[in-house]
């Protein structure tokens, strides 16, 4: 008996997820990673816009990240808040104006050589996969200039990754999917 003919398996192609999500996915304080009280609680906020500059309103978006002292957190309970646990990862639709906000931590370099980053996922209308991209923190020059990532692009796409620190302390980070000073967003290599 010959045997079976070997079968490649190949991922099946992306799809649209919304806006029909609205209902399904947000959860109750999905965008609070920790609560607002506490002393360490840093507020991350921001627009999404499409490639005119227009809002999008029907978008949800997803965060990782590490603690303010660069540990990668394996705790339970990301779906279920209990206002104690930082679990290092958030979902939040953005509202009616394509504001979104977050309650979370400075995350602290998870290795030496590299800046302090948000991983940040965005889900939209129209986009047949969802789009990733870093959030980097403003103020340490020196991480931001020898990060491998940020490193690697051209100095004028490097800005659209690096968030702005607020008077308040709060980060804000626009997020814009096509046109002029469009954030830049990766790719990750998939097993062929």
């Amino acid at each position: 008996m010959a045997p079976a003919p070997e079968l490649k398996l190949v991922p099946t192609p992306g799809q649209t997820i919304g806006p029909f999500y609205g209902y399904a996915l947000p959860y109750d304080k999905g965008h609070e990673l920790i609560h607002p009280s506490n002393p360490n609680a840093v507020r991350l906020h921001g627009v999404i816009t499409d490639g005119q500059g227009t809002p999008i309103p029907d978008s949800m978006l997803e965060i990782w990240q590490a603690d303010h002292q660069g540990r990668v957190p394996t705790q339970d309970g990301s779906l279920l808040r209990d206002g104690y646990t930082f679990t290092g990862w958030g979902r939040v639709a953005v509202d009616n104006v394509g504001h979104y906000t977050f309650t979370t931590v400075n995350p602290g370099a998870t290795e030496a050589v590299k800046a302090p980053f948000i991983m940040l996922t965005v889900f939209a209308r129209g986009l047949l996969n969802r789009l990733f991209t870093r959030i980097y923190l403003p103020e340490d020059t020196e991480a931001l200039a020898n990060d491998p990532l940020l490193s690697a692009l051209p100095e004028e796409r490097r800005k659209t990754l690096i968030a702005t620190r607020e008077q308040d302390g709060s980060l804000r980070f626009d997020i814009r999917l096509q046109g002029e000073d469009e954030t830049v967003f990766l790719t990750y290599p998939r097993e062929s």
